[in-house]
């Protein structure tokens, strides 16, 4: 966590782990009792930052991390973060021994893979826990629905791998419900032949965000939540309160004024209508300020809206604030809510042709994070 004292540029996004915790008890009502929660923090937990996210989530009894990487892992037990952690990725056989070493759960796949563990798990004689991973339509990771059945009959038979758990992937969830219930029928079918089989899984889980909340039938017995968890909503008009958990801001850095008809910023897309007063803010591209809001993105500085003059630079955007009395050091807002008036992620995402989670995600390592509880 970053020292206020040692963050000498007034760009920053604040966390509010209070807004997490208050998503968290959302997602829990949508679910039964006993249905446990893997709550996704891969990609820096969606850029909210990793360790103080999941040491929250910790706090708040979530019953299992998702993470997308090795490195993502073994940065969450350095941190001294105790709960389950799956890796969602898929981990090169030359690292099975740090997956020993750190008590971590991989995605399995491939039958080689199954077998090196297994053997590196009767070397330590231990009983090693996995979760296979099957695609039901996704395309991505994971066997082939046809071949799953077979192939988990095999990886069974392993006397030192324990099939924790069986997952995988809505694809279509907020564009596509025909679709969407076709892969959990058919994960449902599946779960049906194991038991048949005499195979009995202890954690099923195929609900994302959007599973979560539109698709009750997806929730087995655990569901995996990320964008929600963090006050950002898969689609529109859905039926559940969040609140953001992330806002960005910085400050007025420079002031000058510009007569009539002058080009802002590289190539001279935006063009002054009049003398007017221009603000330089101390952010761009280089933090992950997307380049495609040049032109359209608002900014709210004192409660009044205002849009991004002319390009996107690496390190500066440039603000035609008219003659608002605009003053030095005025706090800016880029997400968020200053006053009456708000913007959110997911406009941004919008102006910039894209998803909630690039607009998070990407935010760079240079914006500290000020973690407020």
């Amino acid at each position: 966590m970053p020292n206020p004292n040692s963050i000498y540029r007034p760009t920053r996004a604040e966390v509010n782990l209070s807004n997490l915790t208050f998503n968290f008890k959302q997602i829990k009502k949508l679910l039964k009792p006993e249905t446990k929660i893997m709550v996704c923090v891969k990609s820096d937990a969606y850029g909210h930052g990793l360790v103080p996210v999941a040491k929250k989530l910790q706090d708040l009894n979530a019953d299992f991390l998702g993470v997308a990487t090795l490195e993502e892992a073994i940065t969450l037990r350095k941190a001294g973060v105790s709960l389950p952690v799956l890796i969602l990725g898929l981990v090169q056989k030359k690292d099975i021994k740090l997956l020993f070493k750190y008590n971590l759960r991989p995605t399995v796949c491939s039958e080689d893979f199954a077998y090196a563990l297994n053997k590196e798990a009767a070397r330590q004689n231990i009983s090693f826990r996995i979760h296979i991973k099957i695609d039901t339509g996704m395309g991505r990771l994971g066997l082939l629905y046809k071949e799953a059945l077979g192939f988990i009959k095999k990886i069974y038979k392993l006397k030192f791998i324990n099939i924790e758990g069986v997952f995988t992937h809505l694809a279509c969830a907020d564009i596509n419900r025909a679709f969407t219930l076709h892969q959990i029928k058919i994960f449902r079918e599946l779960v049906s032949k194991l038991n048949n089989e005499g195979i009995h899984i202890p954690f099923l889980h195929t609900a994302n965000s959007m599973g979560i909340i539109g698709y009750k039938e997806s929730h087995f017995n655990m569901v995996r939540p990320g964008l929600v968890i963090y006050g950002l909503y898969p689609k529109e008009n859905l039926d559940i309160k969040l609140k953001p958990v992330l806002s960005l801001k910085t400050e007025v850095i420079y002031l000058k004024r510009v007569p009539k008809k002058s080009g802002i910023s590289y190539g001279h897309t935006y063009i002054t209508k009049k003398d007017t007063n221009i603000a330089i803010l101390p952010i761009g591209y280089g933090d992950g300020y997307p380049r495609s809001l040049s032109n359209k993105a608002p900014v709210l500085i004192r409660g009044k809206r205002f849009k991004i003059s002319g390009r996107v630079c690496m390190d500066q955007v440039m603000v035609d604030v008219g003659d608002l009395p605009v003053k030095l050091g005025d706090e800016v807002l880029l997400i968020g809510s200053q006053g009456k008036n708000k913007i959110t992620t997911e406009e941004l995402a919008n102006l910039a042709g894209t998803i909630p989670y690039e607009i998070v995600c990407g935010l760079g390592s240079r914006v500290p994070r000020i973690y407020l509880r």
